[in-house]
């Protein structure tokens, strides 16, 4: 029993945890905007550079490589004195203030003949560049400083590494909070003053906290000159004979492991290996699943939790319960990944709870064998190397490598193996002490396995497909199948289905999926392309299986707009719409509303907007400004069309009031389904601008007025809501 506290000791205490409270709300508010300026910035931005893959893909390699760039600055920057530590980190500090307000300047705005690429990277440079950079050093500096500064507490209690802790909570609050309470209620305008006030909070807090801890020491000075509880080789921990040792399950939760267990290579894997199933079950759920708004939210939630229950509170991950947890984890996740199995909900939950039992289990074994904090940085540093690593693999290489999101299986049973190959070096463990026991060769026969199994399961889905092909996008996938009496070859990009056709000759140029002759789309179409009609000028957002060219006449045009490479490849390669279309048909590559906005009015006769069926909904193509350029391009008497059928948003009223805000009118048509031809239920909204249009007797009883919610706001390139409109 540990002797009582002495009133200097007590007085100590108290002192520490004084000191220690700027510290955590300095990481906590690092922390917090730093997950919350990603979001912000990318919505700032969005109207400028629409959603091209190229343009999003450097945004995302430009804060991951940020983000590595100052955990290395936080790791070398130890190895300065005090005070040139103070004079460089307070000067960057005082300097980025002058990045503020988070407001990007028009002036790096696309007008065409600029590479947006270098536009972006130097937006993102000039606005946020330097604060991001600093708030990414937060959480390792600080904790560095508590620990060098002797304010941290023994290291048996968790020392600073419990910050890191309270460092993933700031960034899950953000997270959560962003569609909830940021999004809702603030233009990007007051978001971009809300995050400046908030950074300017920081950096007075860092100062402050800077201040207070080289009172103390500074960086390498003054460091414990032995690891307090630091658990010494098997060679000297059995030096002293009669000395009593630690019993070893009280051991094994309280204290580190050796430096022989824990290496910067084990960190780097594990963290790599967590960062790719978290973003393989994303993509699985967002693209594959179930197309449900902030369905993304879910796994970044449970990969944030585990950090915080593993760094915070060391009993959270028992190592024996989550070892046995893992393979059925494991074999759980790998067959909900087998097509058509399980429902939608099923195979969330179960790759949900999967996810949070893998990565339990890698942050659990960062954590426990974590080094002594006078490694903290080079610790944190070899984790966001993991990370970025995984990333920059799901981002970059894997769609080049892997057609059908092949990474997330892959990834699970390198996981197997890679736990196996730790339990094997740690010398706590039994796989350790012998090498060739019974549940050692069961547990390889295991990772071989599920191995076998994926491969497997990789070569089966290549034989179901006729084509099968993957970029930023995501993947692309065309099937053909037997529907009834006929053969039906459709389009596939994740769960979203891009259009369907029948393979039989005769059928062939007839309308299926959304666009039946009952539709929306098809009815303005219909009664525009009459037979004695003059020729006409289509345009169309969203190309897909290009089924709306079936109602293309000799002299019309149709001009489609498309952003996705592969699908206008597989639209021309594996379905006859647009080859037997009478029309003149061209299509344009590129984010549609910039490249209208490059193009001159183009006098359309009709403009459909097909955009909105999927999970990542192009909010963009939505907003006042987006129909102000729609109707520039219409000519007068045009017709918008615009796509709603969604399971999970209330499009329609969206559609509605940016009509009205334009003075057009917007009216609704829901037309049933015909399953017998392939026809699905659908919502349209048809924009006029008139009511003329709707006086038809053929139209009055299907194109229904809108009803608009009350509390429900025009959304503009400055404001949007998503989570006003779930049904």
């Amino acid at each position: 029993m540990n002797p009582a506290a002495t009133p200097m000791e007590s007085h100590e205490k108290g002192a520490n945890r004084s000191a220690l409270l700027p510290i955590a709300l300095t990481i906590f508010a690092g922390a917090f905007l730093l997950f919350l300026v990603q979001p912000t910035v990318a919505k700032m931005v969005l109207p400028w550079f629409g959603g091209s893959a190229a343009v999003w893909t450097v945004a995302m390699l430009f804060f991951q490589l940020l983000l590595l760039f100052g955990y290395l600055y936080a790791h070398a920057i130890q190895r300065l004195g005090r005070n040139r530590f103070l004079t460089l980190h307070l000067s960057l500090l005082a300097l980025s203030l002058l990045s503020l307000p988070l407001l990007p300047s028009v002036r790096w705005k696309p007008t065409g003949s600029e590479d947006p690429t270098s536009l972006l990277l130097g937006l993102l440079t000039v606005t946020v560049g330097l604060p991001y950079f600093l708030l990414s050093t937060t959480g390792p500096l600080m904790q560095a400083r508590l620990h060098s500064s002797g304010l941290g507490g023994k290291a048996s209690d968790g020392g600073p590494y419990r910050l890191y802790a309270l460092s993933n909570l700031g960034s899950l609050l953000a997270l959560l909070s962003y569609p909830v309470l940021v999004e809702p209620y603030l233009t990007t305008r007051m978001q971009g003053w809300f995050w400046s006030a908030g950074y300017i909070v920081f950096v007075l807090l860092s100062g402050a906290v800077l201040l207070l801890t080289s009172r103390a020491a500074g960086p390498g000075e003054n460091r414990t000159a032995a690891p307090e509880n630091q658990v010494p080789p098997d060679t000297e921990r059995h030096k002293a004979a009669g000395k009593r040792e630690k019993p070893r399950k009280e051991r094994r939760e309280t204290a580190p492991l050796p430096d022989t267990a824990g290496s910067p290579v084990t960190w780097f894997l594990l963290s790599a290996t967590a960062v790719t199933l978290l973003l393989g079950v994303t993509n699985r759920m967002s693209q594959d699943i179930a197309a449900i708004p902030f369905l993304w939210i879910l796994p970044l939630t449970l990969y944030l939790v585990s950090f915080i229950l593993t760094f915070d509170a060391r009993g959270w991950y028992r190592r024996t319960w989550f070892l046995a947890l893992l393979p059925l984890a494991i074999a759980a996740m790998g067959y909900a990944l087998i097509p058509w199995k399980l429902g939608e909900k099923s195979t969330i939950a179960i790759l949900a709870g999967g996810l949070l039992v893998c990565c339990m289990v890698c942050h659990g074994e960062i954590h426990r064998s974590r080094p002594h904090p006078d490694k903290l940085t080079g610790f944190y540093l070899a984790i966001s190397a993991g990370g970025a690593t995984g990333g920059l693999f799901v981002a970059l290489l894997a769609p080049h490598l892997f057609a059908e999101g092949d990474e997330l299986p892959l990834g699970l049973a390198f996981l197997g193996a890679l736990i196996l190959a730790t339990l094997r070096r740690d010398p706590e463990s039994r796989f350790h002490r012998a090498r060739w026991r019974p549940d050692w060769l069961l547990a390889i026969a295991a990772v071989l396995v599920f191995t076998f199994l994926v491969v497997y399961r990789m070569d089966a889905v290549r034989k179901s497909s006729r084509a099968l092909a993957r970029n930023f996008y995501g993947h692309v996938r065309v099937a053909d199948r037997v529907s009834g009496t006929f053969n039906v070859r459709g389009m596939f990009h994740g769960a979203t289905n891009h259009g369907e056709q029948i393979l039989t000759p005769a059928l062939s140029k007839v309308p299926t999926a959304y666009f039946g002759y009952s539709s929306g789309a098809g009815m303005a179409l219909s009664r525009l392309l009459t037979p004695d009609a003059p020729p006409r000028h289509v345009g169309v957002i969203g190309l897909g299986t290009g089924t709306l060219a079936t109602y293309g006449r000799a002299g019309d045009r149709f001009r489609f707009y498309e952003i996705n490479p592969l699908v206008i490849d597989l639209a021309r390669s594996e379905f006859t719409y647009l080859a037997q279309c009478k029309a003149e048909v061209s299509v344009v590559l590129g984010d549609a509303r910039l490249s209208l906005e490059r193009e001159p009015p183009q006098r359309f006769d009709i403009l459909v907007v097909d955009a909105f069926s999927g999970d990542a909904i192009p909010v963009h193509l939505l907003t006042l400004e987006a129909f102000e350029l729609y109707q520039r391009h219409l000519a007068p008497g045009g017709i918008l069309a615009v796509h709603c059928s969604n399971r999970f948003l209330n499009l329609p009223p969206v559609v509605a009031l940016a009509a009205k805000s334009r003075g057009l009118e917007a009216r609704v048509v829901h037309s049933p389904g015909k399953p017998d031809m392939l026809v699905r239920a659908s919502d349209w909204v048809l924009v006029a601008s008139g009511s003329g249009y709707f006086a038809d007797p053929s139209m009055q009883d299907l194109a229904q007025p809108i009803a608009v919610p009350a509390s429900l706001r025009t959304w503009t390139d400055d404001y949007s809501n998503l989570l006003r409109i779930i049904k």
